[in-house]
């Protein structure tokens, strides 16, 4: 090949190159679909009063008392997902054992904040006790979302409870929601379950609770459920009374910190405060903003 013919495929490659990579720069980004945002409520539908405050917080005074809100969080996405954060309970045995007062059926309560049981389309499931989870067969559409180690440890497919900090009664409810496809097991901490929220692990009030973010419009708000119980938790850096390891939960409550865009945004689970706090829209309904 001649000195000049070289020349001429070396200036063909290099126009061709500049015109690959001007293309290349042309051609349109495939546009990454934003998260939805939600909007957070506290949706109350129980009381029960005079509750121990030392079994919510390691160490206090046994003889104070506290009438403690019995909640479930409601998760509104601008996609159209309604989702809750725990499904309460609402059998009949737990209304006698620990006599509510006032109460309502989750999905009564629920419906206050204009959302139909039916609508419901995922329940986040933080942990197996009986306040938490015996509602599940009140939102009949819903998927469920538990981690899998938690799910494991205490019952198997056919509802046999393992460890008795479940139900019996809620284990089968479980199980048969697993036999119908609806359960979905979530493998390990910081997974994003959902466009806009995502779980995480090492709060240990039972083996493998689980904690949730979502993306507002307010910025991002953690929904501890009973991985902290109380304000007074986090304000006085004090594990919860009933946690499987104390350092662990402290721990997860310092993550929360880090996790919310402001602290204030950290929902406790059982803490009557916050329908103070979050006054709006009001009838037992507080939007976290």
């Amino acid at each position: 090949m001649t000195r000049f013919a070289r020349r001429r495929g070396a200036a063909f490659f290099f126009l061709v190159s500049v015109g690959l990579v001007a293309a290349a720069a042309n051609t349109p980004k495939p546009r990454r679909h934003a998260a939805p945002t939600y909007e957070v409520y506290a949706i109350r539908y129980a009381t029960i009063p005079g509750f121990r405050v030392s079994g919510l917080i390691a160490g206090a005074d046994t003889s104070r008392r506290l009438d403690i809100a019995m909640m479930v969080w409601l998760l509104k996405g601008s996609d159209g997902r309604r989702l809750l954060v725990d499904a309460g309970f609402h059998r009949d045995d737990f209304v006698q054992r620990w006599h509510p007062t006032p109460f309502a059926t989750p999905s009564e309560a629920v419906a206050r904040a204009g959302v139909k049981s039916e609508d419901i389309t995922d329940v986040i499931i933080s942990h197996v006790h009986w306040d938490h989870l015996d509602g599940i067969d009140l939102f009949p559409k819903a998927r469920l979302w538990i981690q899998r180690e938690e799910f494991d440890y205490y019952l198997d497919s056919a509802g046999t409870v393992k460890n008795r900090a479940i139900d019996a009664g809620d284990a089968k409810l479980l199980a048969q929601a697993a036999r119908e496809g609806r359960v979905m097991l979530v493998d390990g901490d910081a997974k994003e379950i959902i466009p806009g929220i995502t779980v995480y692990t090492g709060g240990k009030h039972t083996f493998a609770s689980q904690f949730a973010t979502v993306h507002t419009a307010s910025g991002t708000v953690v929904v501890a459920s009973d991985n902290m119980y109380l304000y007074e938790n986090l304000a006085r850096h004090v594990p919860i009374a009933q946690t499987l390891d104390s350092a662990s939960n402290l721990r997860a409550q310092a993550r929360m910190v880090t996790l919310a865009s402001d602290p204030r945004l950290i929902v406790p689970g059982h803490d009557p405060d916050v329908f103070i706090r979050f006054p709006t829209p009001g009838n037992g309904v507080a939007r976290i903003q």
